[in-house]
């Protein structure tokens, strides 16, 4: 059996981005694809230092389907836990881009994506139990049967390892918005580390300040919440420590693939053993890096031009 330095979990789809910035969908005139989804770039991210990743996920059984297969398996990414839905239609997202913070989505995933479809009794346990990261995401909480199987391998996992959860709230993905904070708490319940922005973390555990939603996901026995304020940078915190980190200034061409980058580079920071205080200023330039690019999955960076930023 492979053991893989990251396992991910979740959604994956064709992101169009507009060639034209500062215009609405309707005027733009041409779109670049990319590969994405948010469990799917981090897993990119992961390969690009050097990590074995694998991806469970869902496509279409259609062109795009085929498309984001080879991408994964380009970019490095082992695509043998990517199955195919005989009836959904592969993931679209468009966005447009108004930099530098307005970055809208519209996603085309009806009736849902196939991603929605992951069945728990098709997971590789063994292979979640015995991978050193594995990564979950709030999303693949947002409809059934994702959430069992989502819920499933957490408790097959059991907190061994690091395990970690990404907060990751998309509205739209939620029949019930007024639901997500009861689902993603169960998460919370499963795993050693969260990361999430201001919005994620208040949909998680309520409003407060960075500190206080920090405190109510360690509460659930979490080892690390990673909070994620925007233009006032990072704070990881334990129930001993508080690492905080300054965003790294760049010009932003697109900034919703540096979410994903940050997460790449924490799991490249918990591979490598570094301590938190290496961890978040690395990661924060991983985010500045990709934020600067159009892409995000071909964007992600190497350490070494991550280091080069930050200097």
């Amino acid at each position: 059996m492979t053991t893989f330095d990251l396992i991910a979990i979740g959604r994956v789809g064709v992101d169009l981005y507009p060639e034209q910035s500062g215009v609405t969908l309707a005027e733009v005139r041409t779109f670049a694809k990319f590969l994405g989804g948010s469990p799917a770039n981090v897993a990119v991210a992961c390969a690009r230092y050097g990590h074995s990743a694998a991806l469970i996920t869902r496509v279409g059984d259609d062109g795009f389907g085929t498309y984001l297969r080879a991408a994964l398996e380009g970019f490095g990414v082992d695509s043998r836990y990517v199955g195919t839905d005989a009836n959904l239609r592969t993931p679209l997202v468009f966005c447009e881009l108004h930099p530098p913070d307005h970055f809208p989505l519209l996603f085309y995933r009806e009736p849902k994506g196939p991603d929605m479809n992951l069945v728990l009794g098709e997971l590789d346990l063994e292979a979640i139990q015995s991978a050193r990261i594995f990564w979950t995401t709030g999303t693949g909480l947002s409809d059934e049967p994702s959430r069992t199987a989502t819920l499933g391998a957490l408790d097959a996992r059991g907190r061994s390892g690091i395990t970690i959860h990404d907060l990751d709230y998309r509205a739209a993905f939620w029949k019930d918005p007024t639901q997500a904070g009861v689902w993603q708490r169960k998460a919370l319940d499963r795993v050693t580390i969260a990361i999430g922005n201001l919005q994620e973390c208040s949909v998680a555990v309520g409003e407060g300040t960075p500190d206080e939603m920090a405190r109510r996901i360690l509460d659930h026995g979490v080892e690390v919440a990673v909070v994620k304020m925007g233009p006032e940078g990072v704070t990881a915190f334990t129930n001993e420590i508080q690492v905080t980190g300054s965003p790294v200034q760049v010009e932003v061409v697109n900034g919703l693939g540096a979410g994903d980058a940050f997460g790449g580079a924490v799991c490249h920071g918990l591979l490598e053993r570094w301590n938190w205080g290496e961890i978040i200023p690395f990661a924060n330039a991983a985010g500045a890096y990709v934020a600067g690019q159009l892409a995000c999955a071909d964007a992600m960076p190497t350490e070494a031009q991550v280091r080069g930023l930050l200097k």
